[in-house]
Order: structure tokens, then sequence, then C-alpha cells
């Protein structure tokens, strides 16, 4: 097992990393893959796509090294390439504009969950498992905090065609959380309790 150096500072480590030290990179890759690899996740049909993303990210990241200026978080920063490598492969994917008149529902009601039973992996794999748009659109909203409008201009669609693919992806998620409270729920009362 390799011992990898300590850096006692961020700005150290990225000091290190714009020298070109292959020893720096890998701790940085080290020390924020798993949470980069939780983003991309998020946005990618398949844990092999998520892992693409990741590694294409992070060279990147070290391809920009020498552009970070120090404001702001060092992990902010790494997140914002990896977001945008996301993307990137998002718009690779979808070779078609997004349908304007998909899924044009009406506000999807927020539902109080039992969470502390929901598997999490499995809530992943429900969000993959959403249409490419509605995927993008609901991690960009819901997790990444942007608007519509911000969307619409990241993505090249309409502010309409991402409020529509939001609440396609929210209905979506709903019933999967209603069917995993439905099972939660049965299994209680098999087991006698309330």
């Amino acid at each position: 097992m390799r011992i990898l150096p300590l850096y006692s500072t961020d700005a150290e480590l990225v000091a290190a990393c714009q020298r070109g030290k292959a020893s720096a990179q890998e701790v940085v890759y080290q020390q924020y893959s798993r949470r980069m690899f939780g983003l991309c996740m998020r946005y990618a049909a398949s844990r092999e796509e998520a892992e693409d993303i990741l590694q294409d990210g992070f060279v990147k990241v070290f391809a920009k090294i020498t552009q970070y200026q120090h404001t702001g978080s060092f992990e902010g920063w790494i997140r914002r390439i990896i977001l945008n490598t996301a993307i990137e492969y998002y718009r690779r994917r979808v070779r078609t504009p997004l349908q304007e008149e998909l899924c044009y529902a009406e506000e999807a009601p927020y539902a109080n969950w039992q969470l502390e039973s929901l598997d999490m992996d499995a809530l992943v794999r429900q969000i993959q498992a959403l249409p490419d748009g509605c995927r993008a659109v609901f991690n960009l909203f819901e997790v990444e905090g942007y608007s519509h409008k911000e969307i619409a201009e990241m993505l090249g669609i309409s502010e309409g065609t991402s409020r529509s693919q939001l609440n396609y992806a929210k209905r979506k998620l709903q019933a999967y959380l209603r069917g995993v409270s439905i099972q939660t729920h049965s299994n209680r009362q098999a087991d006698g309790n309330p």
C-alpha cells in the first residue's frame, strides 16, 4: 500500500497539483472521488456511465487546476466541473430536443414519507431509471438548486419543458415512495406493529 503525502491545507494541495505533482493529484482524487461519484450516479443512466463521468471530470479538474483562483471552496470548484461534465454527457446522450409536450402535468404534491426505512441505493436506482431529461432536470432543480430559467439555458430547453419534466420526475418518484410506504406499513402490520 502506497503512502500518500499529507498536505495541511487545500492551498498546499492545490499548489502541488498546479506544479504537476502526481502524488498530489492522487490525494485530491482519493479525498473527493467518493462524494463526486455520488453526484455522477444521480445524473448517469448506469454505474458505468457514472464512472466515465467521474473519470472525465477529474481529467478536466487536473487540466484546469491552474485556473483555480482560491476563491470559494476547492471542493465546490471540483463539484462544478464534475456537474458540467455530467451535463455534457446528458447532451451527448440526448440527440433530439426534449419534447415540449412531455408530461405537462399539474404540480406534484409533496407527501410525508417515512424516510427512515428508505433504502437510499434503491432511491438512486429509481432516479437513474427516470428518462434522461427528467433525471437531469430533477437533479439540477431539487439537488443543485438551479432555477427553471437556468436549467432551460443549460439544457437548451424551454422553462415550461423544465417544469413539466420536474413534475413528471416527482410523480414517478412519489409512486415509488408510495409503494415503499405501503410495503413498510404492510410489513409492520404483519409483525404486529401499528
